[in-house]
């Protein structure tokens, strides 16, 4: 028998009544409850999370300019999307396949790559996403530290705000993806309620991290200690060994998957687990040490401290200062670990100091407010006194960085080279390519395998099979700054950047990119005919400086004479003076354009008509325009324009030198 006292007790717990209806105590009730406590800290961390992801999204596009790295990662999640496949070549164990598929999974449910003007935008937004979450977690794990709301705060303020992490966060890296996950490893290995839960989702977390990026993986012994420290006593042992399975049994999983697959040990024709483990742990070429000058470890760091010069030094500060402070020293050690490892000589990933930022940004808050709150004048007065003073050396730096990463377009000359070879070059063309562009080729239209990474010329037997006689079965080779680096340890890739002429080049410095045409017979033999080709249009270029009809600005009559001027150019102009008499003031170069060498001048520029401007001699340019407008084929002007300036012209003329 149900009593009014039973209908009340049921209502008060959340429990169904005999009606099978929720009380007033359900599900709303108690999300109410949970929110109440955490008011004023979704006060604070909404804003913060706005603000994180506005500066994370402004101009991220286009800054900084893309890289191979992240082309590879794009272009796997990309293969897995579109071809069902774990990579874009034959997949061969040098990271296991977790991250991308992550990656992967925010395309294909947002449409980003059908969405993303450019393909690694797509994946920038999966690292959107991920930064977003990172930071979130971020401000829970100082909290759990016993950070107060202001301290906090700061924490995610420099995570978000640094140049360095701004444009790391941003790049497709596996690293952005893995940190969500190992953040949540430390949130959870903190809990101090249903530890067997809890610690069980730790050891899930890290192990999705560690197969995410393994590098993750010397940070392990860490979270070890602070599961070992948060643990009650009388549990500890149950508690511990369940999450030492759950992290043992996934990592299984990724052994399994190379046994089932028969790829767990080496053998003929076949990739293996094994050979990528060795690869990554022995056989991979060293970086140097940061302490030797030229070692690509040590263009790393600088890299780092260019970017910030000023959180990576506070945070080492930090970290020692963190010693001391009992609930920190976990992480202060870990940290100085990570750091120290990077001092080895060894391989040392230009990511690597994404798994730091996080917990640079904890310790300068934790060492902060643990100086302000010491209760001693002095050393409150002293870690005042030193944050104003990082603030104050830090502010100017990181306004001109940041300043560059929101507003600079670091991405122009890789997408001008880009589009160039997507209007230019035919389909049946052979490429060899930056992985930043792969994506975005393929989707224009080019076959998936005219379109060849650099990197797996010399490295993936399934391509050679494809080109049987190496750099000489491509046409066009796109060098970037990252190709033209490795070069010289990729030898069908060093010899065809020697065995090839600059067609056209976009950017300077680091950020030039230059198409580059390929000589199957040697550069010597490629040499020979652009000078046969240029010595043949001066030919024409000079009797045409002769005609009367023609009048030259002195830039214009250099270009002529020097045979920089394209042949149907030539032939166009002679046709155009036959007509009426009119005045050339120059050939200006178009985007990518070579002053010497490469593509002859495509465009002209015609200031006068019968020594009149050609806006005021109506008739006559009425007369000229028409005939323009008239001619056929590689005679024909492309694009047609009239200006203050006269009338412009750009002609399309192939691609040949």
């Amino acid at each position: 028998m149900t009593t009014l006292l039973d209908h009340r007790t049921a209502a008060s717990s959340g429990a169904p009544d005999s009606s099978g209806s929720v009380g007033t105590g359900g599900t709303w009730a108690r999300v109410r409850a949970w929110f109440a406590p955490r008011r004023r800290s979704s006060l604070w961390l909404a804003p913060l999370l706005l603000f994180a992801a506005v500066i994370h999204r402004v101009n991220y596009a286009v800054a900084p300019q893309r890289i191979d790295d992240e082309g590879t990662y794009t272009a796997q999640a990309y293969a897995v999307e579109r071809f069902g496949e774990l990579a874009h070549y034959t997949y061969w164990y040098d990271h296991p396949p977790l991250g991308w598929l992550q990656i992967a999974g925010w395309t294909a449910a947002t449409a980003a790559f059908d969405r993303a003007e450019l393909a690694v935008t797509a994946g920038r937004e999966a690292m959107l996403v991920a930064h977003v979450v990172s930071v979130a977690l971020l401000w829970v794990l100082a909290r759990r530290y016993d950070l107060g709301r202001p301290a906090a705060a700061a924490a995610v303020l420099l995570y978000s705000l640094s140049p360095l992490a701004v444009q790391f966060h941003r790049t497709v890296y596996l690293d952005n993806v893995a940190v969500p996950w190992l953040l949540g490893a430390f949130i959870l290995a903190l809990s101090t309620r249903r530890q067997l839960i809890a610690f069980a989702g730790s050891a899930v977390c890290f192990a999705v991290a560690v197969l995410t990026k393994e590098t993750f993986l010397l940070l392990l012994p860490f979270l070890a200690w602070q599961l070992w420290r948060s643990a009650h006593r009388d549990t500890r042992r149950y508690t511990l060994s369940v999450a030492a399975s759950l992290l043992a049994l996934i990592g299984a999983a990724y052994l399994l998957f190379a046994l089932i697959n028969s790829e767990l040990l080496p053998g003929a024709n076949r990739v293996s687990l094994l050979d990528g483990v060795a690869f990554q742990l022995v056989d991979r070429t060293a970086s140097g040490s940061v302490f030797e000058p030229g070692s690509l470890s040590r263009r790393n760091l600088e890299i780092w401290l260019e970017l910030d010069p000023m959180l990576p030094v506070v945070a080492t500060v930090a970290a020692f200062a963190c010693l001391w402070i009992r609930r920190l020293r976990p992480v202060a050690v870990g940290y100085l670990f990570l750091v120290a490892f990077m001092l080895r000589p060894g391989y040392l990933p230009v990511p690597y100091v994404i798994a730091l930022l996080p917990f640079m940004a904890l310790l300068v808050a934790g060492a902060v407010q643990t100086g302000l709150r010491s209760g001693r004048r002095t050393l409150a007065g002293l870690t005042a006194a030193g944050a104003v003073a990082a603030a104050a050396l830090a502010a100017p730096l990181w306004f001109s960085d940041l300043r560059g990463l929101l507003l600079a377009d670091l991405d122009r000359p890789l997408r001008d080279a880009q589009s160039w070879v997507t209007d230019n070059v035919p389909r049946d063309h052979r490429l060899l390519v930056d992985d930043a562009i792969w994506v975005d080729l393929v989707e224009a239209g080019f076959p998936r395998d005219h379109v060849v990474w650099y990197y797996k010329v010399d490295t993936d037997p399934a391509v050679a099979v494809l080109a049987p006689q190496g750099w000489r079965d491509y046409d066009y080779i796109v060098s970037t700054e990252s190709l033209r680096i490795l070069a010289p340890d990729q030898p069908q890739v060093a010899q065809a950047l020697a065995n090839s002429l600059p067609v056209v080049a976009f950017g300077e410095n680091d950020q030039r990119v230059e198409v580059r045409r390929i000589s199957s017979d040697g550069v010597a033999a490629a040499e020979q005919r652009l000078a046969t080709a240029t010595a043949s249009r001066s030919e024409v270029g000079t009797d045409l400086a002769r005609n009367p009809d023609v009048q030259l600005a002195p830039p214009a009559r250099d270009l002529l004479t020097g045979g920089q001027v394209a042949l149907p150019v030539l032939t166009s102009l002679a046709g155009a003076a036959t007509r009426t008499p009119f005045t050339v003031a120059d050939f200006p170069a178009q985007p990518g354009e070579l002053a010497v060498g490469g593509l002859p001048r495509q465009a002209v520029l015609i200031e006068a008509v019968d020594g009149q401007p050609f806006a005021e001699a109506s008739e006559q340019s009425t007369d000229l325009i028409r005939y323009f407008e008239q001619q056929n084929g590689q005679f024909a002007p492309a694009r047609l324009t009239v200006t203050d300036r006269g009338l412009e012209l750009l002609f399309d003329t192939g691609m040949a030198p």
